[in-house]
């Protein structure tokens, strides 16, 4: 048997990737090559360039809060009423009457219940209303499935 010659084997190789730059083979510890970085200048820490995009996010938000606050404003406040309640095959017909005191168009949800069942419960159906232009008063019809076929007195809140 022949024993082999570890005196000769080469060091084991170390671990490599490439320049953020260039792409250039460099040591897993840097981040850039001599090439591009002659200075020897250390990269930023990892919670710096966390740090910019936290705040590169803040503000978008603060820009689209203000652009949703300029969108809306002027709408509303919205006031209703029931204006009559039919019977209608499968539900009931409810025209409701919905004015906007305020000085843009928009759109409003409305939710139709029955003032004697108690609480918001799944007889309740929520509606959204045509487009009402500022000081504008609108009435169209819905028909509501959920609260049976029987006429009686129903409330509509669009306050919202």
């Amino acid at each position: 048997m022949t024993s082999a010659d570890t005196s000769l084997a080469a060091p084991p190789a170390e671990p490599t990737h490439g320049c953020v730059r260039c792409g250039a083979r460099i040591p897993i510890g840097e981040s850039m090559c001599e090439t591009c970085n002659p200075l020897g200048l250390r990269s930023p820490a990892a919670s710096q360039a966390h740090g910019i995009a936290i705040a590169g996010i803040a503000v978008a938000v603060v820009i689209m809060a203000v652009v949703a606050k300029l969108a809306i404003a002027g709408v509303g406040p919205f006031t209703s009423s029931v204006a009559s309640v039919a019977a209608e095959p499968g539900g009931l017909r409810v025209s409701i009457s919905v004015t906007n005191a305020g000085s843009s168009a928009g759109r409003t949800s409305c939710t139709i219940e029955d003032p004697a069942l108690r609480g918001i419960g799944p007889e309740a159906q929520i509606v959204e209303s045509p487009l009402i232009e500022g000081g504008q008063t609108v009435t169209f019809d819905v028909v509501v499935t959920s609260l049976g076929t029987t006429t009686r007195t129903l409330t509509a809140d669009c306050s919202s």
